[in-house]
C-alpha cells in the first residue's frame, strides 16, 4: 500500500477514534457521577504491617483503588492473570496516583501466610492485603458463594444469568469462585463511601499493557523466533 492510501484510510479512522474519545469522555463523566454508598461494616485486613481498616488502606489518600487480586485459600498461588495485571502497578505508577491523592492496593481472600509464601509476594511494590475471615469479598462479589451471600456476578443475579445461559461455569457450581475486579472508594470526614466496582471485560480494559498493545498491528501476538 502506498503511503498515500495509508494516509487516507488513517485519516478516514481518526474520525472514527475522535468520535469514540468523546464517547468516552462522556462514559467517564457519567462514571464519575455515580451515587455513592457509605461501608457501615467494619472490615479487618491482614497485611505486612498487621491489622488494618479498610480506612486504613487509604494511607492518608482521599481515594482508594481496590484490585481484588484472585487468591482462593485452597490454592498454592495467586491467579496467573491477576498477578500478571498487578505486575503493572509499577513504583512509578502509585507514585503518580499517590500524587494525585489516590492510594492502591490489593485484597486477597487467602491467609496472609499463604500470600507471603507465594512468588508473588512484594510488599515494596504495592500494598497487598489478606481479607480472609471478613465478608469483604463476598460483600464486594469477587468471591462467588451462595451458602455465604446470594451470588452476584458483574451486577445480575445468579438467577438472571442462568436464565441468560451466559458465564455459567460462574455461578452453577456449589464450590465457592473467585473472580477478579476493581472497587474504587472515597473517605469523608472519617467515613468511607464505595463508588465504583468492575468486573470482567471492565477489569481488562484498564490494563496498561493491553491498552498499548492495541494501537499494535499484531495486538501483540507472540513473536516467532527469526521473525521480523
Amino acid at each position: 500500500m502506498s503511503r498515500d492510501h495509508w494516509l487516507t484510510a488513517r485519516k478516514e479512522l481518526l474520525v472514527r477514534e475522535e468520535q469514540l474519545y468523546e464517547d468516552y469522555a462522556a462514559l467517564v463523566a457519567l462514571r464519575r457521577s455515580l451515587p455513592m454508598v457509605q461501608i457501615d461494616k467494619d472490615y479487618v485486613f491482614d497485611g505486612a504491617y498487621g491489622p488494618a481498616s479498610l480506612a486504613d488502606l487509604f494511607g492518608g489518600c482521599g481515594q482508594l483503588l481496590v484490585f481484588h487480586l484472585m487468591f482462593d485459600p485452597a490454592w498454592d498461588a495467586a491467579c496467573p492473570s491477576c498477578s500478571a495485571f498487578a505486575d503493572e502497578f509499577s513504583p512509578g505508577l502509585l507514585a503518580a496516583l499517590h500524587a494525585r491523592d489516590t492510594a492502591f492496593a490489593a485484597v486477597s481472600r487467602a491467609p496472609l501466610a499463604q500470600l507471603k509464601a507465594g512468588r508473588q509476594w512484594r510488599p515494596e511494590d504495592f500494598p497487598w492485603y489478606s481479607s480472609f475471615g471478613s465478608d469483604f469479598n463476598y460483600d464486594f462479589h469477587v468471591t462467588l458463594d451462595e451458602r455465604v451471600t446470594p451470588v452476584m456476578y458483574n451486577f445480575e443475579s445468579k438467577e438472571a444469568i442462568l436464565t441468560a445461559g451466559s458465564a455459567t461455569d460462574l455461578v452453577a457450581g456449589n464450590a465457592p469462585v473467585e473472580v477478579a475486579g476493581l472497587s474504587c472508594f472515597v473517605q469523608d470526614g472519617g467515613r468511607v463511601f464505595h463508588t465504583y466496582s468492575a468486573y470482567d471485560d471492565g477489569v481488562e480494559a484498564i490494563g496498561l499493557a493491553k491498552s498499548l498493545l492495541e494501537l499494535t498491528s499484531s495486538g501483540g501476538r507472540a513473536r516467532r523466533r527469526g521473525g521480523h
